[in-house]
């Protein structure tokens, strides 16, 4: 890594910092954002940096970017909220899913004239939600019903989990020999797939939860360093599938599941310093990906790359359209959960994928990915601006004088903004929603918090009839 990319890694952090303030008032897309800064650092701006697809650096924070967005996007998964949404998850991973990547596959097929193996690669990566943009709509517009909230998270976090085997397999039919030069069977593939990976993600994640309590109880650990132990997990994990000839993307997928299933206190500390560093490191790839590939998805465009960029974009939202049903939810959720498909940097990482393993002529899949990847950030990357604009912060949630004075409709309050609530003589209700196992063997608790667990806590403070316009504040540690 030379100097110039060190430099870069430091202007990706230092804008990431200084804007965030902009970004999450106006709203304007992180993803766009960070491209056009790749624009201007790259060779049609300042000619500082330039990636091409079999640059070792791309490779490297590539595969880096896709563990993070996969072990992320697990750890995240509530599986309390997978069980009570389960039918609708289903429609939206399943014939949602499959049936979107599978059109689009014919799509690519049909109208870019690509070989099967390669229009299944394309229809997978394009069917997958980017969890980045995602999080841009989910975290700062309140207004969005529960119902649209609870599915589309669990989509941008467990989609990738239906579309990356097919990816995978894919690559394993087309480039058979691989780096091994001996070609594998069918149960080989399998068993290296669906059963090392996930296998050693598992048991990554098993022990080291099972090591974290057990030395945060004999000597105690610093919660930011708890952060980085995540992201230490998700890293081990992909290594020790890929040693073990596994998939490491599916073990740093199966390592964060196992790390939200486990009651882990691990999961609420994650949103700390661990999910910041790994939005930077996203971020970055943005840039990088700025600097020069993705534009090529506007080069050489005669009609066919249009015409399967709108059925790419489309395709989702059709399959949805049929597939989600009316009596379920209201009519609003449904028309977010048709319509929000952003496609950005899991669909650029997956299919990136072949190029990486030695597939001959995968490099002609960038192009196409790329062209849907910037149609996306402006239609869905615009349309948070505009759902901003309609949909502001209810000035009953966050009262004026408070978020004045705050600077911001906080969703992390430090004590001291706390007290200086209290102190201007605003209503504060505290919410004790920490993990079972934590509450349990603590006797701290803070004076006058109601206990809520942490699964349902939203649901119980409704049933509660807490009242809105007071300020609910909870805390897990």
């Amino acid at each position: 890594m030379n100097v110039t990319t060190l430099a870069l890694i430091g202007v990706v952090i230092l804008v990431a910092a200084l804007l965030s303030g902009l970004v999450e008032r106006t709203r304007f897309p992180q993803v766009a954002l960070f491209l056009l800064l790749g624009l201007a650092l790259g060779p049609y701006g300042l000619g500082l940096v330039a990636f091409d697809l079999h640059s070792q650096i791309l490779q490297t924070i590539a595969t880096l970017g896709l563990v993070l967005v996969l072990f992320t996007d697990a750890v995240g998964v509530n599986f309390t909220e997978v069980k009570r949404s389960r039918g609708l998850i289903r429609l939206v991973l399943g014939p949602g899913t499959l049936l979107t990547a599978a059109v689009i596959a014919v799509a690519a097929w049909a109208v870019l004239g690509l070989a099967p193996g390669f229009a299944a690669i394309l229809g997978a990566a394009l069917a997958s939600t980017d969890p980045v943009m995602m999080r841009g709509l989910l975290r700062g517009a309140p207004d969005v019903p529960a119902d649209a909230r609870q599915v589309l998270a669990l989509e941008s976090g467990l989609n990738d989990l239906v579309l990356l085997p097919i990816v995978l397999i894919a690559i394993a039919v087309l480039n058979p020999s691989g780096a091994t030069g001996s070609t594998p069977s069918g149960t080989s593939i399998i068993v290296k797939l669906f059963i090392i990976g996930p296998a050693a993600g598992v048991v990554i994640g098993f022990a080291g939860v099972a090591v974290l309590e057990r030395v945060r109880r004999w000597m105690g650990v610093r919660r930011d360093y708890e952060s980085l132990y995540a992201l230490g997990l998700a890293f081990t994990a992909y290594g020790a599938a890929e040693a073990a000839h596994g998939s490491g993307f599916l073990a740093a997928f199966s390592a964060g599941l196992t790390i939200a299933a486990s009651d882990a206190e691990l999961c609420d500390c994650f949103l700390d310093l661990g999910q910041a560093g790994a939005e930077m490191f996203l971020l970055f790839t943005f840039v990088a990906f700025g600097s020069t590939l993705i534009w090529t998805g506007l080069t050489g465009v005669g009609w066919r790359s249009p015409v399967f960029a709108l059925v790419a974009l489309g395709a989702r939202s059709a399959v949805l359209a049929v597939t989600v049903p009316r009596a379920r939810i209201d009519a609003r959720s449904r028309r977010l959960i048709v319509w929000f498909g952003p496609r950005a940097l899991s669909t650029l990482l997956l299919v990136l994928l072949p190029v990486f393993a030695g597939v001959p002529g995968a490099e002609g899949l960038f192009a196409p990915a790329a062209l849907v990847v910037l149609l996306s950030v402006v239609v869905h990357g615009g349309a948070l601006m505009v759902f901003e604009k309609k949909h502001p912060t209810p000035k009953g949630d966050a009262p004026p004088l408070a978020a004045s004075q705050i600077g911001r409709t906080p969703e992390r309050i430090t004590l001291e903004e706390l007290k200086a609530l209290e102190a201007r003589g605003e209503r504060v209700i505290l919410l004790d929603v920490r993990k079972n196992g934590s509450w349990n063997e603590s006797d701290q608790k803070a004076r006058g918090a109601i206990r809520l667990p942490p699964d349902n806590a939203a649901q119980l403070a409704a049933e509660r009839a807490l009242p809105r316009q007071d300020w609910l504040v909870a805390y897990c540690t």
